[in-house]
């Protein structure tokens, strides 16, 4: 079997650290990957191209981040008879317009926070006006993970409405918003996989977004995670499966709408049940670097299964549990420093219980790893425990170092 996944070629589309994880496991699976373009810890056990993904040739391709999707990247493969996991232009959208998101919700009953549109400023903030916070208000369009605002401050929701829809915060993306009711409760990441008929669900995650401690400050793209979720039981899977993903596969077929690839669904469990806070069109980051190491052995068996539209005889079974710790460098998210020299990773990259997964380093001129973005990278341990994967991913964070190094101490605790 080892020969014969050695001679199966993967192209991973992407550079960011949820592919280094993606072609990390795919690596250990003894697959041949070639990541394009990749990145300096990927380089260590990949191949790296530069090449369009359009020019190369493999047995599947996987495709990492959201905004290629939305472009139709998937489609574009597609068109060329090749393998491909990830969905196509229609489908991405989901993630591509909140808006569009929340009309495929509502026509498929899902629970959801109830919403308005806006392009209008006065409009925008008249609706606000005659709400009760929190007031959440997101960008229409790809953002990062950064076009969300969680306020309890009227006027501050109102100069976020304003910054969104004058193109100052987010460019285009921001200039059609989404304004919707809270929802309290548990919040949690559920990915599913895909395969256009039916869906298989991977251990549910605990991502952390705000920069610090506390859950205080700026909203990140994610600053750590852990799975799976002890408290969202099998009760709580079938839930998520019946009232979620499943009718949304059904109202995605009755639009013509082949979707295979992950669907990832952000949601807020409390006494009612799960409820859909948004949907992605990829693997979370970080969320990726937790639970995509816990499937080694039959990662890329999935990913095959799939693309090619048949997922009936997949049976995952996710080996005990994960940590991600994020470090970031000075000033993320607003205005990350670069060119910080990074030491420490040799003295723990030999552990078999811990990844490094890059996302933002490079090489300088001297030969050396420095910061080159805003998360620097994700340090994974696992273990048999939550517990156990969290001692491990903080001790192998605590030999790592650079100037101006940020990370939470409070990855797990209260989730």
């Amino acid at each position: 079997m080892q020969e014969v996944k050695q001679s199966t070629r993967i192209v991973v589309v992407g550079s960011g650290g949820r592919e280094h994880a993606i072609c990390d496991v795919l690596v250990r699976e003894g697959y041949h990957v070639i990541a394009t373009p990749g990145n300096v810890g990927i380089s260590k056990s990949a191949e790296c191209t530069d090449q369009d993904p359009r020019q190369l040739t493999a047995d599947l391709f996987v495709i990492g981040p959201e905004a290629p999707l939305v472009e139709g990247l998937a489609d574009d493969l597609r068109a060329q008879s090749k393998l491909v996991f990830g969905p196509g232009r229609s489908g991405a959208l989901l993630e591509g317009s909140k808006d569009f998101m929340k009309e495929v919700a509502a026509a498929a009953n899902v629970p959801t926070a109830r919403y308005a549109t806006f392009t209008d400023v006065d409009e925008a903030i008249s609706y606000l006006s005659n709400k009760v916070g929190p007031y959440i208000i997101k960008t229409d369009g790809l953002a990062a993970g950064k076009g969300v605002l969680v306020t309890s401050d009227l006027e501050s929701a109102i100069e976020d409405v304003r910054a969104k829809l004058s193109g100052a915060s987010f460019g285009q993306a921001g200039t059609k918003v989404i304004i919707e009711d809270f929802l309290s409760g548990r919040e949690v990441s559920v990915l599913a996989i895909l395969d256009g008929e039916r869906a298989v669900l991977l251990p549910a995650a605990a991502d952390h977004k705000r920069l610090n401690d506390g859950d205080l400050g700026p909203n990140t793209g994610g600053m750590g995670a852990f799975a799976p979720v002890e408290w969202f039981d099998e009760s709580l899977q079938q839930q998520t499966m019946d009232r979620i993903i499943t009718p949304v596969i059904q109202e995605l077929k009755g639009r013509g709408i082949d979707y295979r690839g992950v669907l990832y669904a952000g949601l807020m469990v409390n006494d009612g049940g799960p409820s859909l806070v948004e949907f992605n069109v990829r693997f979370g980051d970080p969320e990726a670097q937790v639970v995509i190491p816990l499937l080694e052995g039959g990662f890329g068996s999935v990913l095959f299964a799939a693309a090619g539209g048949d997922l009936s005889q997949v049976d995952l079974k996710p080996n005990g549990a994960g940590a991600v710790v994020v470090m970031s460098a000075s000033g993320y998210p607003n205005s990350p420093r670069r060119g910080d020299k990074i030491v420490g990773l040799a003295a723990i990259e030999d552990n078999s219980a811990v990844r490094v997964y890059h996302s933002g380093t490079s090489v300088d001129q001297d030969g050396d790893l420095v910061t080159s973005g805003g998360r620097v990278r994700g340090i994974t341990a696992l273990g048999k425990s939550k517990e156990e994967a969290l001692e491990r991913a903080y001790a192998a964070v605590s030999r790592v170092a650079f100037d101006g190094a940020h990370y939470r101490r409070d990855i797990g605790v209260g989730r």
